[in-house]
């Protein structure tokens, strides 16, 4: 069966790549119709569809009894979401997030990922601490959609217009049938992918968490990473930025919050001792890119992907 997982995991990269680009054509084309900011639309609709494998992933596991594959998914995922996401577009092409105001979204961010951390103190994580992580989003999409409507009240405008892909005169019927494709492809692409990686790994003997911690975590990372290069491409980093911020989110307060309501999610030692902090130190270095307006460029491309490197050498040793 070897060379039909190597076909599956080729396949899903492509597909996944796809339905990225069709994504972000989407999203930034909807923000225009609805006068809703770029960065509005990749919080939610982006975020949400690109994290669609990770939420599959994490359900299953816990059925499955593997709640290693589901908290190494999520953590794993937003570790990559940081280093390997916004690392490998910056080798293609500066992310210019110097332009983006992305400081309310980030200290959300960081308080769900704190938030995160202590629930998995006090793990096993139940249907309870769910419920906590899922209130918590609720609040963070409700302040969201305030600020949408206070943004389209005061008449404010993006220069949505002046970016590649953007059209103002698209018709709806082609806005809606990229999202559809987009939201479709992206968990199709992550699944056939995951199971021939995985599949691949199985053969060589790799552990449950080792698995979920770079295999399965890269993989379902990888609808992130195809947006977010097609948005660098595009000099969309708002919708890049905007997407990681969304995606980190989602993963640890929606993703686990359900996952958990279908049965209790073990804790490993690994997670407390090691990576769960390497996640926190991901999400923190990018401080200087959204608070002191520093752009994302080539040179920190290579730090950040190095980064992500020395963290799989370090779990795969």
């Amino acid at each position: 069966m070897i060379p039909m997982d190597w076909l599956y995991t080729g396949l899903g990269l492509l597909i996944l790549l796809l339905a990225g680009d069709a994504l972000v054509r989407g999203a930034v084309n909807m923000s225009l119709r609805l006068g809703v900011p770029a960065l509005i639309v990749s919080l939610t609709i982006v975020a949400f569809g690109t994290s669609a494998p990770e939420l599959l992933i994490a359900v299953a596991a816990i059925q499955d009894n593997a709640p290693g594959i589901a908290m190494g998914n999520v953590v794993g995922s937003n570790t990559a979401n940081v280093l390997l996401v916004l690392g490998v577009p910056a080798l293609l092409a500066t992310l210019h997030t110097s332009e983006c105001d992305t400081r309310q979204n980030y200290v959300y961010m960081i308080m769900a990922t704190l938030l995160f951390i202590a629930v998995c103190a006090v793990g096993p994580i139940t249907w309870v601490h769910g419920l906590v992580l899922l209130v918590a989003l609720t609040a963070i999409l409700t302040k969201a959609f305030f600020d949408a409507k206070a943004h389209r009240k005061n008449g404010a405008e993006d220069d949505l217009e002046d970016l590649e892909g953007a059209d103002p005169s698209l018709p709806w019927w082609r806005i809606i049938l990229y999202l559809v494709l987009g939201l479709i492809g992206l968990p199709l692409g992550a699944d056939l992918l995951v199971d021939g990686a995985t599949s691949i790994a199985k053969d060589f003997g790799v552990s449950e968490t080792v698995i979920g911690l770079t295999l399965v975590a890269i993989g379902t990372s990888l609808p992130e990473l195809a947006t977010t290069v097609m948005a660098a491409l595009r000099r969309q980093a708002d919708v890049a930025i905007g997407n990681v911020i969304g995606s980190n989110m989602f993963n640890l307060l929606a993703i686990i919050g359900l996952a958990s309501l279908i049965g209790d999610i073990e804790v490993g030692a690994q997670f407390l001792q090691f990576d769960l902090w390497v996640m926190l130190a991901a999400s923190l270095i990018l401080l200087p890119f959204v608070f002191f307006k520093q752009n994302i460029t080539r040179i920190w491309g290579v730090v950040l992907t190095g980064l992500y490197g020395l963290y799989l050498l370090v779990i795969l040793i």
